[in-house]
């Protein structure tokens, strides 16, 4: 379920990758030039998306994903060639749309079905893995906790999400809001502190049957992010 602050920061990252940005991630994700600054993030993210992938069955085969902020939809194409059936969401139709177009002719053994939309939808059924990359840094601790049951009670396997570490450079530098040139910075992002994150998720109610398993932590350049593992007990 979602609440004021949840829409209203969903509200700003669809104008956000909708229009203001929508060129330069679109560069980013491609294997275009980019400056210094942004080449460090496209390879953070690279190792990041490579290290969500790792936690996941190498044979996907007959199994349901849904890829929760796919952006243009690297990660979906990986899974839909090991055999899953993605769901590919995200709020801003124009990332979606160069997701489309970008994914192979031929997916097979897997399939993507791309959809416009919330993550947080019931309507796009129950999954056997949720992967959120680098979909929810833009929110406080207990606003990921919320996503995180959101998806819960339609998730069988694993939940898998990365979040903004709160350290004191990543603090320092995302409060200056230097990750990106003026002219297309991107909505706040929020570092939080990994423990209390992982102790908001432990005490939990809705998230009884879940267990942190693993946590990886990517960082070089402009780019940290830490990832997070979800598994049923």
């Amino acid at each position: 379920m979602t609440d004021a602050v949840y829409d209203q920061r969903r509200g700003r990252l669809q104008t956000y990758f909708n229009a203001t940005a929508m060129d330069a991630w679109a560069q980013l994700t491609s294997d275009a030039p980019v400056s210094r600054i942004r080449q460090t993030v496209r390879e953070g993210r690279d190792r990041m998306r490579d290290t969500l992938l790792s936690w996941l069955p190498q044979d996907l085969s007959g199994a349901r994903l849904l890829d929760a902020g796919c952006g243009t939809g690297a990660l979906s194409v990986v899974a839909a060639h090991r055999g899953c059936a993605v769901t590919a969401v995200d709020i801003a139709a124009n990332l979606v749309e160069i997701a489309r177009e970008r994914a192979p002719a031929h997916l097979a053994p897997g399939s993507i079905t791309f959809q416009v939309g919330d993550m947080l939808d019931p309507s796009f059924g129950r999954f056997d893995h949720v992967v959120a990359m680098d979909s929810l840094i833009h929110y406080p601790t207990q606003q990921i906790v919320n996503v995180i049951e959101g998806v819960a009670d339609r998730t069988d396997r694993s939940i898998l999400l990365t979040f903004a570490p709160q350290t004191p450079a990543l603090t320092v530098m995302h409060g200056m809001g230097r990750l990106f040139p003026r002219t297309n910075r991107a909505p706040e992002i929020i570092p939080v502190r990994p423990s209390a994150l992982v102790y908001a998720i432990e005490q939990s109610r809705p998230l009884r049957g879940w267990k942190v398993a693993r946590t990886q932590r990517v960082s070089g350049g402009f780019y940290t992010s830490q990832a997070l593992e979800l598994v049923r007990r």
